[in-house]
């Protein structure tokens, strides 16, 4: 069968990927191909931020977490890594919702928590460089041979002149392609900086305060980052560099100087909840899959496989 997947970030690589395997005849198409695509801004760490149904992404989550540990053993040019490091609070917390997506989920010691963080967790989690990890995914799509097209398209009726059935994976696109104005923005900024200062990942989920967490990569290291709900503006903002210096530095060992290399921004596409599922209209199918707020990579090989089997 042709399939037309749209969009060309992790979600759509993905699908193309799991669908070319089940002997599919497949094209990706998209307005922005990576490295211009939101999914090259992710930080990226499996962790389920900022989305939901929670029943269905413990399940897509923990799926994803498998594939992305199997991928880091046999394929180090995709740029996967399993690091360990803690959740840190500064007040007592119970075990999270997710706690099941992760094989060794425990509890943090005090010794694992920076300074001023009395409760948290510490588990590993797969690290992925978006950049590299990207392109590993567009070269294993063509070896199977995938075709990447990059055209913009506006409407399901002009996908459907080529393919009777269709993959949305447009994120924050799927607005106006599908008219869903349930999407909305969630901006978020990080820092680049070199070399990295830490060998563990670090968070501080603290919304009040402003997002912090400190991961590490190979040869460099993200320092995060924001959250707004609502602005569309990719323009880096100055004035959030300070801020996330700030937040970052209670993270990090004492006296950590650090050199930042790069500042960017990433539109995250926020809704109530994912949406992944089939509708017809008039003998022809789409397949949504966007919505997954900020944690897209985390949830993209568990959301594929479900893809996959909705073609079925």
């Amino acid at each position: 069968m042709f399939i037309l997947v749209l969009g060309c970030g992790v979600s759509g690589l993905t699908c193309g990927i799991r669908l070319a395997e089940a002997g599919h005849t497949v094209e990706i198409r998209a307005r922005e191909l990576p490295p211009h695509t939101t999914s090259d801004v992710a930080a990226a760490v499996w962790y389920p931020y900022r989305v939901y149904p929670q029943e269905l992404v413990n399940a897509w989550g923990r799926r994803s977490y498998e594939v992305f540990q199997a991928l880091g053993r046999e394929h180090p040019e995709a740029g996967i890594l399993m690091v360990s490091g803690v959740d840190a609070f500064r007040t007592p917390v119970q075990d999270p919702w997710w706690r099941d997506g992760v094989p060794d989920f425990r509890r943090a010691t005090a010794e694992e928590l920076p300074p001023g963080f009395v409760d948290g967790y510490g588990f590993s989690a797969p690290v992925i460089e978006m950049p590299r990890y990207l392109r590993f995914l567009m070269d294993r799509f063509r070896a199977l041979g995938g075709r990447i097209v990059q055209r913009e398209v506006r409407s399901l009726e002009e996908a459907w002149v080529d393919a009777p059935l269709v993959i949305n994976c447009t994120g924050l696109g799927a607005r106006a392609l599908v008219g869903d104005e349930t999407l909305y923005p969630v901006r978020g900024e990080v820092l680049r900086v070199e070399p990295s200062p830490v060998g563990r990942f670090v968070f501080d989920a603290d919304e009040k305060a402003g997002v912090a967490y400190v991961i590490p990569r190979a040869t460099d290291c993200i320092l995060g980052g924001t959250t707004e709900e609502g602005r569309w503006s990719l323009e880096p903002d100055p004035a959030q560099v300070e801020g996330i210096l700030a937040r970052t530095a209670p993270l990090l060992p004492p006296g950590t100087r650090v050199h930042v290399v790069e500042h960017k921004v990433g539109l995250r596409p926020g809704r109530p909840a994912v949406r992944l599922e089939a509708e017809d209209v008039g003998g022809r199918r789409v397949i949504h899959n966007y919505g997954h707020g900020g944690a897209g990579v985390t949830l993209s090989w568990g959301c594929a496989e479900e893809v996959v089997s909705l073609v079925r």
